[in-house]
């Protein structure tokens, strides 16, 4: 028999919110409970009676709406960083990249991604320092200009085609939004004599009880298909959590927690590793350096004598160092924090044998912004001096993080190079999503590095981004969801 033909029994409430939607036909579930004034659990439960007896259906819309970030923002306002570079350079004809940055008043990380842009398409050519056009009347393409524009004026725009290229340059971002419709299947004025006003009765009231008319009263059912209210405890953010639980990993395996300042002396985050000082990794390109104050103090002790010497001729250790006169003004020039391994170098100072250290170090480097890369990220870094280690026992412990802190078993161990380890290993997990991610290096620290702090044993060493050993355990494809504001991910994300 259909809805047509046969009796509906509805509460009087049930049949208000039908009358709704059918002088709509369709309508998000939001905006009716605007219109009715009734809590979502209560709407929730009428809506399920009309979808039961199937004179409504519910349709789930899932809309990515492009938000503009910060940075998009500000090249909406401004031009774009290319557009600005080539601008400036049509003026000046060549300049460096300082003089370069000054002018356009872009950071770093932002330089060198209009930079690369423009010579990976062509446009301008870097000689000696000194960066010019190939072509003084080139010009570059409005399109991501337009729409960020539009974007910023609130045009609802189609951006398909620029998507992940808007994306991946962090201007902007996709919020998922899911919005829930409710739409007419048959209208009320064709089933309006068919439809009977339910009797039923939800709760009891005492005087009910005290007189017995509940023995005559019926009971509405429990319908165990409709939804609950939606309840939103509070609770710590995900990742946060997550670098909790590793630290309580760590500690219960027996490594004592170490800690350094974010702003460091070169000294600490290269020198005392044995990295030359003119490693590439020590440009601008790579670093940040504080402009003020742009220099601090070394230390007074005599390890930094010995530092020199194992630069300069490698001190006691069969090197010949890196064969330069070693200069401590670079030594003690300040910057953010490049790598944790600067918190070891620091532990290196004292350090009881045996013993073992973990950090979980607040790392910077200018980095171009993408799905797997930020120009500030969690570095997971630690240390195990012991004269009976081996290189096997580092492999047992990466092998630690890639099965048990990341829940990642496909995991590879390949060679690798650091100025600071030899043998040195890079370990890398395969993600079904993403691919193969690099994890981070490790190795056995040079006697370069230990022989100055009068280290004699063997001291082995690991630097992994903990950023991404999140992003394997817990499915993401993009490191910049760690740090969102989207409630949904927030609210639904899975915990440890």
């Amino acid at each position: 028999m259909s809805n047509l033909e046969k009796k509906i029994s509805l509460p009087s409430e049930a049949i208000e919110i039908y009358k709704e939607i059918c002088l709509r036909k369709k309508i998000s579930v939001k905006e009716l409970e605007k219109m009715i004034k009734l809590d979502r659990g209560k709407l929730e439960y009428f809506l399920g009676y009309l979808i039961s007896n199937e004179l409504v259906e519910r349709i789930t819309v899932v809309q990515k709406k492009p938000i503009l970030t910060e940075a998009g923002q500000y090249a909406a306002l401004n031009q774009l960083i290319e557009r600005r570079i080539v601008d400036l350079l049509k003026e000046k004809k060549s300049t460096d990249f300082d003089s370069l940055s000054e002018k356009i008043k872009g950071d770093n990380r932002e330089m060198n991604a209009g930079v690369g842009f423009l010579k990976k398409q062509g446009i301008l050519q870097i000689n000696q320092g000194e960066i010019s056009l190939i072509d003084p009347k080139v010009s570059v393409s409005n399109d991501l200009q337009k729409i960020l524009e539009n974007l910023s004026s609130g045009k609802e725009i189609e951006i398909k085609d620029h998507e992940k290229t808007l994306v991946q340059r962090n201007l902007i971002s996709l919020e998922e939004r899911k919005e829930s419709f409710v739409e007419m299947k048959i209208a009320y004025g064709d089933i309006s004599e068919k439809i009977v006003v339910s009797s039923e009765i939800s709760r009891l009231s005492p005087e009910m009880i005290r007189n017995g008319s509940w023995k005559k009263a019926k009971l509405r059912e429990y319908n165990l298909n409709v939804s609950p209210p939606d309840f939103y405890a509070g609770r710590k953010q995900p990742y946060a959590r997550f670098l909790d639980d590793v630290k309580r990993k760590l500690v219960s395996y027996g490594f004592l927690e170490m800690r350094g300042p974010i702003v460091e002396l070169e000294y600490w985050n290269f020198d005392a590793l044995f990295q030359a000082q003119d490693h590439p990794a020590r440009e601008w390109s790579d670093v940040y350096r504080v402009a003020n104050p742009s220099k601090g103090n070394l230390p007074k002790e005599d390890h930094v004598k010995l530092v020199q010497k194992a630069h300069e001729n490698g001190y006691d250790t069969g090197s010949k160092g890196w064969r330069y006169k070693w200069d401590p003004m670079k030594s003690a020039r300040l910057v953010l924090r490049a790598q944790g391994t600067s918190v070891s170098a620091r532990t290196l100072v004292d350090l009881p044998i045996p013993s073992k250290y973990f950090s979980i170090s607040r790392c910077f480097r200018p980095d171009p912004t993408d799905a797997t890369h930020l120009s500030e990220f969690n570095q997971a870094e630690g240390i195990v001096c012991d004269p009976s280690i081996t290189f096997r026992d580092l492999l047992g412990i990466l092998e630690t993080f890639a099965v048990e802190i990341s829940e990642a078993p496909n995991y590879l161990f390949k060679p690798d190079y650091y100025p600071f380890t030899e043998p040195s290993v890079e370990l890398s997990v395969k993600d079904p999503k993403i691919g193969h991610i690099e994890y981070g290096g490790a190795g056995i620290f040079r006697p370069e590095v230990t022989r100055p702090f009068g280290i004699k044993d063997p001291v082995i060493a690991w630097g992994l981004g903990v950023d991404r050993l999140f992003m394997v355990k817990y499915g993401i494809t993009d490191i910049r969801e760690l740090y969102s504001y989207k409630l949904d991910w927030l609210r639904s994300a899975r915990m440890s």
